[in-house]
């Protein structure tokens, strides 16, 4: 079993707090929505992945805007080109000057000389959630690299064979065979594909640590004995109503959904930061 520090009961009360600050800004009171000095002062994710800006952003306007194609290619790809920049901003740019964003009408050289003339005009073009390497496309631009990326998985038929898919851990494979997509951005864009209509797999069932989760479970566990950092992640996904209850802690849930995998491992990364 992990040997735990004192830092693990930090992060269920980090996990409360932080929760709790967007229950009472969705409540309708007023800021500020913590007594933490470092919640307050400092920016953290919330504790459920999908209730984060850009999340919800995806969910509401990329994959279920009013007449956004439900069709699976169409899922797909606005999903992965949404998610490999990552910036709402970036998206909007697009859409401004491309028209509504529709794989059957997107013309990647037009994408490709729109987000040149935005970097040249000092604009960023990626979020800084993500390190996102260029996949090896031969293209000067990593922007261009990726529009080649997305247009190879598009080629593959990837929409179809991952709507054929029976777990996450399959999109996940899937998706890992892309060149330029490592663990921890696959994982991460099975997430966001399961949260369309195309695919709807059991989040609990699978997760992968990406390098904050890991420095972040560090910090909370002495020794992890002989669980990699995925097992000790579903470990603590299993135990985290008697892990509450243990410290007091009323735990309120999205709607009566305990923290899942993903968001346990969000956490441990911003565990890290706090």
């Amino acid at each position: 079993m992990p040997i735990k520090t004192e830092i693990q009961d930090v992060y269920w009360r980090f996990a409360h707090e932080r929760h709790s600050m967007w229950i009472r800004r969705m409540s309708g009171d007023s800021a500020p929505w913590t007594s933490d000095p470092i919640l307050e002062g400092h920016r953290f994710t919330n504790a459920y992945r999908v209730l984060d800006r850009v999340s919800q952003h995806l969910v509401r306007e990329i994959q279920y805007g009013e007449t956004r194609s439900q069709a699976p290619d169409e899922l797909f790809f606005r999903t992965i080109l949404f998610k490999t920049f990552n910036k709402v901003e970036t998206w909007d740019l697009l859409e401004d000057q491309m028209g509504r964003i529709s794989w059957q009408s997107f013309d990647p050289r037009h994408a490709e000389r729109i987000l040149d003339s935005a970097m040249k005009n000092g604009a960023r073009v990626y979020s800084s959630a993500y390190i996102m390497p260029a996949p090896p496309f031969g293209q000067a631009r990593k922007h261009a690299n990726h529009i080649k990326l997305i247009m190879s998985m598009m080629d593959q038929g990837l929409p179809y064979k991952i709507s054929q898919t029976s777990s996450l851990k399959e999109v996940y494979e899937l998706l890992l065979q892309q060149p330029g997509i490592g663990r921890f951005l696959a994982f991460q864009y099975a997430i966001d594909l399961n949260y369309s209509n195309l695919i709807d797999h059991q989040e609990s069932d699978f997760v992968v640590a990406g390098p904050g989760a890991i420095d972040g479970l560090s910090k909370c566990f002495s020794d992890h004995g002989t669980l990699d950092p995925e097992e000790t992640i579903m470990e603590i996904y299993e135990s985290q109503e008697a892990e509450f209850a243990r410290l007091g802690i009323d735990f309120q849930g999205l709607y009566g959904r305990p923290l899942q995998p993903i968001d346990i491992q969000n956490c441990y990364c911003e565990i890290s930061k706090y």
